[in-house]
């Protein structure tokens, strides 16, 4: 089995875990406030894997250059507006449709890559990826009494419109976390990669907590006084990256994102086993959609 494929898997399940601890904050900060906890509390973390890779390997600190520089500025500003985006999208009335739109974030990630990257799938990978949204988007919709028709006409909406723009913020973030890899050199892609994870935390952490102190001074004290929650979704955050970015730099773009949506699979399973719930019918054909897209692919590599 490919290293990569481990690697996203891990990063799916730290992302659930991740998002699960998360859900403790959403009464407490704003969305500016919350997104900044990730990355306060994720950074050491990162800096100590980032450290014991150094250790590990025997290698130096990869030197930073312009190139190395401005994607990772990019990479971190795009993925604070995405978050941003799709927590926007969560606000709306119709907030399932912005759910659904924004998990074409698999597809619009494979389509970028293949663009600026030049990273071609073959038409089994293509189809895994298209199996895998239709079971993710089916899950989104599950129980929602939608339609396919009626999802089409909702494109339009405010919720659609901030999924999809979410979904393809998403998609520039990975390709500019990959190029900023590139643009180093050395021999170990993993200490490349927990390299570009601090950087680009770094770059974060300043980015938007200058934002908070200016236009929400309240919320950025309210992130150093939650700290006992904050402290474990910054963890996981920055663990589920290390993972991300290790697998972006090791393979295609967009089969790392498809089969990265393992994480509803783990998702659904703590829904189950953990808070007793059930299934409907519509979890069920989801779960199998994205389960076959994801060993489509997996065969394919």
């Amino acid at each position: 089995m490919p290293l990569w494929i481990p690697i996203t898997v891990s990063a799916a399940l730290f992302q659930c875990w991740r998002t699960a601890m998360q859900q403790k904050l959403r009464h407490l900060l704003s969305v500016n406030g919350a997104g900044f906890v990730r990355y306060l509390y994720g950074a050491p973390t990162a800096l100590a894997l980032f450290v014991g890779a150094l250790i590990v390997t025997g290698l130096p600190i990869p030197a930073p250059n312009l190139a190395f520089m401005f994607h990772c500025t990019a990479g971190g500003v795009l993925q604070i507006l995405a978050t941003n985006l799709l927590i926007m999208s969560f606000g709306y009335r119709n907030f399932a449709v912005g759910t659904a739109y924004s998990k074409t974030e698999t597809a619009q990630s494979a389509i970028v890559a293949l663009i600026v990257l030049h990273e071609v799938l073959r038409p089994l990978a293509w189809i895994g990826i298209c199996l895998g949204l239709a079971g993710v988007m089916t899950l989104s919709l599950a129980g929602r009494g939608m339609r396919p028709a009626e999802l089409a006409r909702a494109t339009v909406q405010p919720a659609a419109l901030s999924g999809l723009g979410a979904g393809l913020l998403f998609a520039f973030t990975a390709v500019f976390i990959k190029l900023a890899n590139q643009a180093l050199s050395g021999p170990s892609l993993f200490v490349r990669a927990l390299f570009v994870l601090v950087v680009t935390n770094t770059l974060q952490i300043l980015m938007q907590g200058a934002f908070l102190a200016w236009r929400e001074p309240r919320e950025l004290r309210k992130a150093f006084t939650t700290w006992r929650s904050s402290s474990w979704v910054g963890m996981l955050s920055a663990m589920g990256s290390a993972c991300w970015f290790t697998a972006f730099a090791i393979a295609p773009i967009g089969l790392v994102r498809s089969v990265g949506q393992v994480e509803i699979v783990f998702t659904l399973l703590f829904s189950r086993l953990y808070l007793k719930e059930t299934l409907k019918p519509g979890d069920v054909t989801g779960l199998a959609l994205v389960v076959a897209g994801v060993l489509l692919i997996v065969s394919v590599d």
